[in-house]
């Protein structure tokens, strides 16, 4: 298992490897010109541009498409992060019993009982190889694409006019279509991540119907280029999540694992009942 899960994580950087030399790639046999001044608007945004716009040449300068591929593109080149997310939530969920059997040892909150439970978690969690950090790596990533994204749609003509199917990419979805992709998506997501966890708690299952919502909100209220950014970004993560995070084959390896732990603690208990004749 560790050993397949090495292979799964060497061949994610490798792929995220491929996937930055073609956005490069395309950024520069991009033939127009794209402008843009200062650091931000003439580097960043500049080459985040002619990528997209590299990308959707390939396509036959179809823009949607090619805003559709830039998205495969960044979620492989993200992909090592995330599934060094999944691998830590998976430790995370493993140790949660004990994690709360030492927020039980200590009632009070006063700063010395504090202090001695966050040694005893820092501890756990170094003993368990768990990052209690690892889930935000994802969402801190994917916060400065999403702002290049947008202000690239604002900054670049094409981009700005250009239509996929029923929208204009520069402007909201008028028929809702993708915001309620993109939500359909979102809670698809959520929900198989829940359904692999080995306790529910208010706070998972609440966001699991939230998350939806608030990407529904802030999809008709962005041009549909970044809509569907969410759409083709979110049903990606679909995807991602029933291969490395599949909830009914963690269901079957936790309940492989109660099992043989049921078994070595009859087993120890025959041993006992036996020596003691």
């Amino acid at each position: 298992m560790q050993s397949a899960k090495k292979v799964f994580s060497t061949r994610s950087t490798v792929t995220a490897a491929i996937a930055l030399i073609i956005m490069i790639i395309a950024g520069v046999m991009f033939k127009g010109s794209v402008s843009g001044s200062g650091f931000w608007h003439g580097v960043i945004i500049a080459n985040f541009s002619r990528s997209i716009l590299g990308v959707s040449a390939w396509f036959g300068n179809n823009y949607g498409l090619g805003i559709i591929a830039f998205t495969l593109l960044i979620r492989l080149l993200i992909l090592p992060l995330m599934v060094y997310q999944t691998q830590s939530m998976r430790k995370m969920q493993e140790v949660a019993p004990a994690l709360k059997a030492i927020q039980a040892k200590y009632p009070n909150r006063d700063t010395e009982s504090m202090a001695a439970m966050q040694a005893e978690q820092s501890a756990l969690y170094k003993e368990a190889g768990v990052n209690p950090f690892a889930s935000f790596l994802p969402l801190i990533v994917q916060m400065p694409i999403l702002i290049a994204l947008y202000t690239a749609i604002r900054t670049t003509k094409q981009l700005e006019t250009g239509t996929f199917l029923w929208a204009q990419l520069g402007q909201h979805d008028h028929l809702f279509i993708l915001p309620i992709l993109a939500a359909l998506f979102t809670f698809a997501s959520s929900y198989l991540v829940m359904m692999g966890q080995p306790e529910k708690n208010s706070m998972t299952t609440s966001m699991t119907y939230i998350m939806p919502i608030m990407i529904f909100i802030f999809a008709i209220n962005v041009p549909s280029a970044l809509s569907l950014y969410w759409v083709v970004s979110n049903a990606f993560q679909v995807a991602q999540t029933w291969t490395i995070q599949n909830p009914f084959e963690i269901r079957r390896e936790r309940e492989a694992k109660k099992r043989a732990e049921k078994d070595r603690e009859r087993a120890i208990r025959k041993a006992k009942r036996g020596h003691k004749r």
